[in-house]
Parts: structure tokens; C-alpha cells; sequence
């Protein structure tokens, strides 16, 4: 077996793929493009489900790739096993409608046992198979397996739901008596050990799943496909002779660093093994574009560092010490992954904030933790322990060292409880596994030529060359096909005086432009006059150039870090997705948006040019975020910025208009969201801001409500909405109803202040009306309405400094509540008269003798505990 390093490991892979004609794929950035089922990508197949859904067809059905992983899912057992790891590189090969079974088992094994390639042991190999896959055991045994080597399990057959599945075949490395005993049970029944390392997973996609039926009844794919996977740091641990993954070259540097800068030399400790896997997520995480945050892909990577940071203190490393793991990550890496070396910078800061952050942070659960020392209580219950661990970082074990040099006890088993509600929500967070779309095998079978025209002309005269159900095809066609974040055109198909409207156009999987007209009885051979909405795409050229302006705006104002993670660009509107570490302020907008509209004033040409996919990566060419690319690329150029896109565009940038940015949100982890209008749809601003105005408008209709009410309580108030609004179609629009709202809510509540305040002063100067209605024994019941506790307290304080003796007594509505406020001079018991009053309308309360209060929430009951109290003073004065 040859010794290998990991650079030479994935040379090796591309090397034999590329002589059997595949197309080498570079890695997808580990923030999923369009899935919102993903985190992060978590296996070789995620960047290409297109392919397998048959949604998409590459020009090259073989395929292959090196993919950066990462999964969370089994982050507890990362450094206790020898392989667990949240950071991975897979290693896949595939094919889409090309070799099966035969190439895939003939080509598994000779990469892993020629010496050319990896040069392993053919007598160590082990394999499993599906119960049933009688072919792929006989392909085995005849390349050499021997039969007692070959092992069939009922846990070889992928599917995750309807679409493609099928048998699969795991190939193991016996790694000898040094790492178990020889046992086969341990294949047969999935168990997880040492010896028996799985390398590979090889997916014959046959199968189209489907529910409530039994797999032997699966029909046959029409395009039957292979996907494989194999680990490179297992394959490392192997071809490097290591006793784990974390022995290898791609851990052991980060190893032997913390270890130097901790003072501990690495004997297999934890705590070594979680800091050195944790920075190469966080490493790679941050450098392909995601943010630390308190949901979703942010928690998951700001967990990761906080991990990695309070293993670091059980080392007893003391301040800052990622950034330079993170340098070291980039410095072994960067040969593979040259992308990681350009975003070096933002990563080191990223890193290094956050660590500062939570340094601090830790600094104050100590004081957190003294104060709850300090209450006295001898135990520190489970809630406080788990708000020291997940808020402060503090791990279980260093609360109890510190309980226990105070003599207190930590709730344990309380704790555990807490940290099974995090984990559901951490899980709640992680990926989620769906299972991809059938393949239409209509549409994959139909492979005629269909011409794009539609860069210079919007009409055309064509022969339909395939009428599906819903739609046809063209021999040309103007009609863009929704692609890259544009929609797709408008407009209308014309045959015979017939004209039916076009609703959508699709590209097939094999690249032709679907014309969706619902229901119809176009035929093929038929000729048919294409014409294109000539507005609304020049509406959406305008809005395409616009979101290339913005982009490098974000750029140049934010840092070359800021990437594309999604878009929409339409004829009413353009959506752009972001990643930064922080919201943008609006100084930051505003300048983005006066770049754009110089740029757009500097009329400058639009100019196209195409290349190879090389050509255009040398150039610094930006791609579509999300987009799969042929050999042969279409270049943009504005002038500051030269990006891959095959969209629609204005000729000058003058055609553009301008450009207002009417609304910014985030999207969660890290992701900010622009929408932006552009040209005429500048002057539809109104309709983005319609939250802002329809906020302004409530608080205005409760302002009038407020002065009505008060008009008829004879209580003169004032108040100034302000004018009407005035657009002026920049995002100076938002900034200013914004600050019109704020300004409006603080207004309207010191309106109702003041109103609350005068009808106060009305009603405590009205006392003799008040006073009129005190009974035969001197006593005070009265029922009072809309007034706040205090006002009723302090009438009551007031009525009774007018009486003397006696009682008053108070029952208030307001809000749907009865409120009693009851004071006693006298032999009354206030606290027991107001108890039973409330009880009536089912409340409670009570107090003093000389002052109680009491609530209650059926307001029917109102003048049955009037007449009560009035009987009860009556009957007994001295109740």
C-alpha cells in the first residue's frame, strides 16, 4: 500500500476520473444554493440532485468531485470516536444516465488496488451488499472478491422518500488484529468499530421510490445513474498507516499547535481532537460566505467556536488563540481550496470577534455564577447550571469544581434535562434530508434543438419541433427560460389568428426553453409567430444590469467577503440575497445607492463577450450564485465589473434610469436581503412601503379616536400628523418613514399621556358630584368607568378625606375588567367587603382593614356587586 498525503490522495481521484472522461466539478461552497432543506452541504450529491431529479442533464453525463462537507448531526461524538468529524471532504463519482453497475464496481477497485493509484490490499477489501442484489455480488466474486468477503445486508438500499433510490454496496478496509478481533457480525449487523473502516458507498440509482409501495415493485428509473462517496480523511487514516483520522496530515499540524500553545502534549485527548475538527468548519464555513448568529446556520457554526473555545480553557489556554488555528487551517488547506486564501482576512477578523465576544462573555457568567453561589440555597439547581453552560459557556464540570470549592452541590440530572430541550432545538436547526424530484421521462427522452434568439430580437416566426401537454417547444425562440434569478419573458404564441398567452417558460433537461400555454391544440410541424412582452423585458433588463451594479457596489463598500446567495430579477422589481457579519447601516445604503445611480449616469457600455470557463475564472470573472457552468461561458462587462451570466441586459447603463433600494431585511444567518426598483418602476416605491404607511395610518386613526373621545369628555387635546408624504424614489424613503413612524408612535403616546392625565384632574375635581350620592349611614358606593388604578386610588383617598368616617367604595370598568377599590374609617373591614364583592363577578383579592382592591373579569356582574355592597352596608354597618 502506497504512503500518501492528503494533496496527493485527491490528485490521485481526479487524475483516474479525468482519464475516464469526466468532468471534474469543483467543490460547491458549503452554503446551499436554493434548498432550504440544507444548512450546509452535507454530502457529494447535494450540489448535484438536478442531475439525478432529472431537472437538469450536463453535457458530460460522468462526473466527479472533491465536495466540502459539513454535518452536525453527531457533533457530541466528534474526538471520542476515531472518525466522527463535523468538517469533511467527499470524494464522488457519477453518472447520469451513462455507466452502471460493471464500470462503477471495475473502477472502485481498481483505484483502490493498482498500485498507479492507491495500491491497497485486494485481500483486505470487504464489501457489503443489498439482500437481494444478486448482480452486484456476482460482479464482485468475478473481479476477485472472494464470496465469504462479500456480505448482504438489509441495510444496503438508499432512498430518503418518492424519487430516486436504490441497492448500494459499501466497500470496508480491514485494518487488522491491532484495531479488534475478526468478527463479520460487526458488517452483518451495521456495527461501528475500529478494523472495519468504510471507505466507500456506491448508489446504483435505479429505482423512482414511491410511497405505499414495496421496493420490489419500484418502477425503473428511465435514466438509471451511480453516486458514490468516499471519505478522504478515512482514506488518509488508511494510506497514512494512522491510528485515527486525527493522526493524520490533515489534523495533526492543528494538533501539535495546540498542544504547543496549551502546554499539553497530545496523548489522544479529547479536547485536542474537538478544537483541531471544530476550526475547520468554522475555517471553511466563514470563508464560503456564513455568519455566527442565534438561529439556523449561524447557531450551528457560533456553537462550533464556543466548543472549540471552552475545550481550549480545559487545556488551560487563556485568551484568544483560534485566529492563529485559523491561519494554520488556511496555510494547509490553501493548495486544494486556493479560494480560502483569498477570504484569509475577513476570516481572521470574523474568528477573532466572535472568540473577543465570548471571552467576555464567559468573563461574565463568573460574576453570573458568584451571585448564584451567593443566594445561600447549598445546591445550584439544573436551569442555572445549563444558563451558565449554553449563554457563558461554562461546561458542567467547571461549575461543580467551582460548587465544590464553596461546598455547594450542582442539580446534575437538571441540567441533563435542559440540555435534552437544546439539543431538540439544535436539532430543529440542523439540515433536514428531502427527497429529491421524479424524473419525467417524457422530458428527458426529448432531445431536439431549440435555438435562444432572444439577445437581439423579441419576435420570431419558428416550427413547433414538440408539443407537450401544457406547452411546446420551438425550432427558435425569443422567450428567455426563467434561469439565473430571471424570470422568465411574457408575451404570447400566435398560429392561424389563434393567440394563446404565455404563462411561463422552463428550460428542459436538456437545455431547450419550454413555452407553458396550459391547454391547447398546437402540433408539432406547426409554424407559429413568437412575440415577446417588449415592456416588461425591458423592465427586466433594466432590473438584471441594476442587480450587476449592485452587486459590486456591496463589494467595494463592504469587502470582496460579501457573495451572492440568491436573486430574483422580474419586470416589477429585483431581489438580491447577501452575506455580511452585521445588518448594513443606512449610511451604508444610501452610499450603495448613489454609487449605483453614478454608475448608471456614467452611461456606460454593456459589453458581452464569451470564453471558457478558465479564461473567465483567470479574468476574476464573478459567477451566478447557484449556476452550473459549461466549458463555453458568457461574460458581462460594466465596466467595474465582469461577472458569468447568460441573462438579458440593457445596452448602456444609462438605460437603467436609476435606482431607489426600498427595502433591506435579513433573512436569518447571517443573509440580508436588497429589493430595489429600477427606471420607471422607481416611481412604484408605494407600493414596497405600504407596511410603513399602513402603520402610519393606524396610528393616525388612533390619534383621531383618541381626540374624539376626549371631545365628548369636554377635554380639549391637539395633535399634529404632519403633512402628507412626499416620495422622493431613493432609499432615503425608508429612512425617512421610519423615522415619521417613530416619531408618530411617540407622539400618540404621549397623547394618550395627556389625555389619560386630564381626565384625571376632571375626575378628582369633581368631587362634589362624587359626594351627592353618599347613602343614609355616610357611606360612598359608586360605580365609576374607563379609569386607571391609581386615578381610583387616588379618588378614593380624596372622597374619603372629604368624608371622615365610613366607607367608599369603587367599582370600575375598564378594558373588560371590574377593578374595586374599597377605603374604611370605621368598624368595615375593607379587605373582606371587597373579597366578596369580587368573588361574585369571579374574581378575588382583599387587603387591610382600612384599604383593599380586588379584580374580577365578568363585567355583567357589575350592578349585582353594587347592589351588594350597598345591602351589605345597609343590613350590617358594621360588615
Amino acid at each position: 500500500m502506497r504512503h500518501l498525503n492528503a494533496n496527493e490522495i485527491r490528485e490521485i481521484w481526479r487524475r483516474f476520473f479525468e482519464e475516464r472522461v469526466h468532468r471534474i466539478e469543483e467543490s460547491a461552497g458549503l452554503v446551499p444554493v436554493n434548498d432550504p432543506t440544507l444548512l450546509f452541504i452535507n454530502a457529494g450529491i447535494a450540489p448535484l440532485k438536478g442531475y439525478f431529479d432529472g431537472t437538469r442533464v450536463p453535457k458530460n453525463p460522468r462526473l466527479a468531485n472533491i465536495q466540502k462537507c459539513i454535518r452536525t448531526s453527531d457533533i457530541e461524538e466528534v474526538g471520542k470516536t476515531a472518525r466522527h468529524h463535523t468538517f469533511f471532504e467527499m470524494l464522488g463519482n457519477f453518472s447520469i444516465g451513462d455507466y452502471f453497475r460493471d464500470e462503477a464496481i471495475e473502477w472502485a477497485y481498481e483505484i483502490l488496488t493498482d498500485k498507479k493509484y492507491y495500491g491497497m490490499d485486494s485481500e483486505r477489501l470487504y464489501v457489503t451488499i443489498y439482500l437481494t442484489d444478486e448482480e452486484t455480488k456476482e460482479k464482485w466474486k468475478e473481479i476477485g472478491i472472494a464470496a465469504e468477503r462479500i456480505i448482504a445486508t438489509e441495510a444496503n438500499f438508499w432512498e430518503i422518500g418518492e424519487g430516486p433510490s436504490g441497492p448500494c454496496t459499501e466497500i470496508f478496509y480491514d485494518r487488522g488484529d491491532d484495531f479488534g478481533e475478526h468478527d463479520l457480525d460487526l458488517l452483518r449487523k451495521d456495527i461501528d468499530n475500529d478494523r472495519f473502516v468504510e471507505i466507500w458507498n456506491i448508489v446504483f440509482s435505479q429505482f423512482n421510490a414511491k410511497e405505499g409501495i414495496p421496493r420490489e415493485e419500484y418502477p425503473e428509473l428511465p435514466n438509471k445513474n451511480i453516486d458514490t462517496g468516499m471519505g478522504l480523511e478515512r482514506m488518509a487514516a488508511i494510506l497514512q498507516g494512522a491510528k485515527t483520522n486525527f493522526e493524520t496530515d490533515l489534523f495533526l499540524p492543528l494538533i501539535e499547535s495546540i498542544a504547543e500553545k496549551s502546554g499539553v502534549p497530545y496523548k489522544g485527548q479529547k479536547s485536542h481532537k474537538i478544537i483541531a475538527d471544530h476550526i475547520r468548519s468554522v475555517v471553511f464555513a466563514v470563508g464560503d460566505g456564513a455568519t455566527f448568529g442565534n438561529e439556523g446556520r449561524g447557531y450551528v457554526l457560533r456553537r462550533l467556536l464556543r466548543r472549540a473555545i471552552k475545550h481550549g480553557r480545559q487545556l488551560g489556554i487563556e485568551g484568544p488563540f483560534l485566529v492563529a488555528l485559523a491561519q494554520k487551517v488556511v496555510a494547509m488547506m490553501k493548495e486544494a481550496y486556493p479560494n480560502l486564501e483569498k477570504s484569509s482576512e475577513f476570516i481572521e477578523k470574523m474568528v477573532l470577534k466572535e472568540e473577543e465576544q465570548f471571552l467576555e462573555t464567559l468573563k461574565d457568567g463568573e460574576n453570573i455564577l458568584k451571585e448564584i453561589m451567593q443566594k445561600g440555597d447549598g445546591i445550584i439547581s439544573g436551569a442555572d447550571a445549563f444558563k451558565l453552560y449554553d449563554t457563558y459557556g461554562f461546561p458542567l464540570e467547571l461549575t461543580e469544581e467551582y460548587a465544590e470549592a464553596e461546598g455547594l452541590t450542582v442539580d446534575g440530572e437538571g441540567f441533563k434535562e435542559h440540555m435534552a430541550m437544546q439539543k431538540e432545538r439544535a436539532r430543529k436547526a440542523r439540515e433536514k434530508t428531502t427527497s429529491m424530484a421524479m424524473q419525467n421521462a417524457e422530458f428527458l427522452a426529448f432531445k431536439a434543438e431549440s435555438e435562444f434568439i432572444g439577445y437581439r430580437t423579441l419576435s420570431a416566426e419558428s416550427e413547433i419541433v414538440k408539443a407537450f401537454n401544457e406547452g411546446v417547444v420551438t425550432a427558435k425562440t425569443p422567450f428567455y427560460a426563467e434561469s439565473g434569478g430571471q424570470l422568465a419573458d411574457q408575451g404570447t404564441i400566435t398560429r392561424n389568428g389563434m393567440t394563446f398567452a404565455v404563462e411561463d417558460v422552463q428550460r428542459l433537461p436538456n437545455g431547450q426553453h419550454y413555452h407553458i400555454i396550459g391547454e391547447h391544440d398546437l402540433k408539432e410541424g406547426d409554424t407559429v409567430h413568437l412575440q415577446v412582452d417588449e415592456h416588461a423585458r425591458r423592465r427586466t433588463m433594466a432590473h438584471h444590469s441594476a442587480t450587476h451594479l449592485l452587486y459590486s457596489g456591496l463589494r467595494r463598500l463592504l469587502g470582496e467577503h460579501i457573495g451572492q446567495h440568491g436573486s430574483l430579477v422580474g419586470p416589477d422589481y429585483l431581489r438580491f440575497d447577501f452575506n455580511h457579519h452585521e445588518f448594513p447601516a443606512d449610511e451604508t445604503l444610501l452610499a450603495l445607492e448613489r454609487h449605483v445611480n453614478e454608475k448608471i449616469a456614467e452611461d456606460i457600455e454593456v459589453a458581452f463577450e464569451e470564453g471558457t470557463i478558465d479564461e473567465a475564472q483567470e479574468r476574476g470573472a464573478i459567477a451566478e450564485f447557484g449556476e452550473k457552468y459549461e466549458d463555453t461561458v458568457r461574460m458581462v462587462n460594466m465596466g467595474e465589473t465582469l461577472d458569468l451570466c447568460g441573462g438579458t441586459h440593457v445596452e448602456r447603463t444609462a438605460e437603467i434610469g436609476s435606482v431607489a433600494i426600498v427595502s433591506i431585511e435579513s433573512k436569518g444567518s447571517g443573509i440580508y436581503r436588497i429589493i430595489a426598483l429600477a427606471g420607471e418602476r422607481v416611481d412604484a416605491a408605494e407600493e414596497f412601503l405600504g407596511g410603513f404607511l399602513e402603520n402610519l395610518r393606524h396610528l393616525e386613526n388612533k390619534a383621531a379616536s383618541i381626540l374624539e373621545e376626549a371631545r365628548s369628555e369636554g377635554i380639549e387635546l391637539t395633535f399634529d400628523k404632519g403633512g402628507e408624504f412626499q416620495f422622493e424614489g431613493s432609499y432615503n424613503d425608508v429612512i425617512r418613514l421610519r423615522k415619521r413612524l417613530s416619531k408618530m408612535q411617540r407622539n400618540v403616546r404621549a397623547l394618550e399621556k395627556e389625555f389619560e392625565e386630564k381626565r384625571k384632574q376632571r375626575r378628582l375635581a369633581d368631587l362634589d358630584e362624587y359626594l351627592e350620592q353618599k347613602d343614609e349611614q355616610g357611606n360612598l358606593v359608586l360605580k365609576t368607568e374607563g379609569m386607571d388604578t391609581e386615578t381610583l386610588k387616588s379618588l378614593a383617598d380624596r372622597l374619603m378625606e372629604n368624608l371622615q368616617e365610613g366607607v367608599v367604595f369603587l367599582d370600575n370598568r375598564r378594558d373588560d375588567k371590574l377593578v374595586f377599590i374599597c377605603k374604611s374609617l370605621g368598624s368595615v373591614h375593607a379587605g373582606n367587603l371587597v373579597r366578596e364583592a369580587a368573588k361574585i363577578a369571579g374574581g378575588g383579592g382583599g387587603g387591610r382593614p382600612d384599604f383593599a382592591q380586588a379584580g374580577a373579569k365578568d363585567v355583567e356582574k357589575l350592578d349585582e356587586t353594587l347592589r351588594f355592597v350597598k345591602e351589605k352596608l345597609r343590613e350590617d354597618p358594621g360588615a
